[in-house]
C-alpha cells in the first residue's frame, strides 16, 4: 500500500449537505470503533498486503493527525510533506506499521482523540476553509467526505478481516458521490484522457430510493447498488464480484480503473 501519487482532485462538492457529511463522519468512526474496541487481536491480516487490523486504525489515525496539521496550522503542513516525500513508496507502510507497533489501548486512544478532533475542526471552519493538502489545496467542504470514504473503505477491510456484515447505510452516498465526480482522477491516475461525453449513474441506495447522477440521456451509463459501487471505487472489490453494468465504452473502461482515494 505504497502512497500513490497525488492529484489535485478539483471537485465540485458545493451540492453536499457538509453538516451531514460531518455527522456521517462521526456515526461511520463510531460503528468501526464498536468493531475494533470488541476485537481482541489486532494483529490479524486485513486484506491489505502486509496490514493488520492494527495497520488500519493507525492508518487513519496518521491521516487524522495531517488533517488536524493542514486545518489548525497551515504553515506547519510542510514539513508533514517534506517527510512524505522523503518516505517514498513505503511512506503509508512505514507510517502505519508505526502506528501499529504502539500498545492497543494507546493507538485506540489516539485514534479517539484524532478523529473527534477532526470533526471539531472542520465544524470550526466555514465549508469552503481552504488548506495545503498533498500536491493540491482542498477546502474543508472537500476534506469531509474525503475523511467518511477513507473511515468507510479501511473499515470495510476491518469488516472483511472479521468475518463481520459490514451494515450498508445511508452513509454511503457521499462515498458514491466522490467516486462519480472523481472520474476524471480515475482516467488521469491511469493516465488516460478524461472522457469527452457525460456520464449517467444510477445507483440502488440501501435506503431503497434510487440514487442518481447525469443527465438521463446519456449514452454512457453505470447501474448497480450503492454499496457495489463504493466497493469498487474504494478499490475493495474487483469489477466481477460486483452487480455493477456499465453502457458505453468509456463507463466500462471507468469500472475496471475506477478509484477515488489520495
Amino acid at each position: 500500500m505504497g502512497r500513490p501519487r497525488m492529484l489535485n482532485y478539483n471537485i465540485d462538492v458545493s451540492d453536499v449537505d457538509y453538516d451531514l457529511v460531518l455527522s456521517d463522519l462521526a456515526a461511520e468512526g463510531d460503528q468501526l470503533d464498536a468493531l475494533v474496541a470488541a476485537e481482541d487481536d489486532w494483529t490479524r491480516p486485513t486484506p491489505a498486503a502486509g496490514w493488520t487490523i492494527a495497520h488500519q486504525i493507525a492508518h487513519l489515525c496518521a491521516a487524522d493527525a495531517n488533517v488536524l496539521v493542514a486545518v489548525r496550522t497551515p504553515g506547519a503542513f510542510d514539513a508533514v510533506v517534506k517527510q512524505a516525500d522523503a518516505g517514498g513508496s513505503r511512506y503509508a507502510d512505514d507510517v502505519a506499521g508505526e502506528g501499529a507497533a504502539r500498545p492497543r489501548s494507546v493507538l485506540l486512544d489516539q485514534w479517539r482523540a484524532g478523529r473527534a478532533g477532526v470533526i471539531a475542526a472542520l465544524r470550526d471552519v466555514p465549508r469552503d476553509f481552504a488548506f495545503p493538502w498533498f500536491g493540491s489545496t482542498l477546502t474543508a467542504a472537500l476534506m469531509a467526505p474525503l475523511r467518511m470514504m477513507e473511515t468507510w473503505a479501511h473499515g470495510q477491510d476491518v469488516f472483511d478481516t472479521v468475518g463481520a456484515a459490514h451494515p450498508a447505510t445511508t452513509r454511503l452516498k457521499p462515498v458514491a458521490s466522490l467516486g462519480i465526480k472523481g472520474v476524471g482522477l480515475s482516467f488521469a491516475a491511469a493516465q488516460l484522457p478524461a472522457p469527452t461525453e457525460p456520464f449517467r449513474v444510477e445507483l440502488a441506495g440501501p435506503d431503497g430510493q434510487n440514487w442518481a447522477w447525469g443527465p438521463q440521456g446519456a449514452t454512457q451509463q453505470v447501474r448497480g447498488s450503492a454499496l457495489d459501487f463504493c466497493l469498487r471505487v474504494t478499490r475493495r472489490r474487483p469489477l466481477t464480484e460486483t452487480d455493477l453494468t456499465a453502457t458505453g465504452k468509456d463507463a466500462q473502461t471507468w469500472l475496471e480503473l475506477a478509484r477515488v482515494f489520495l
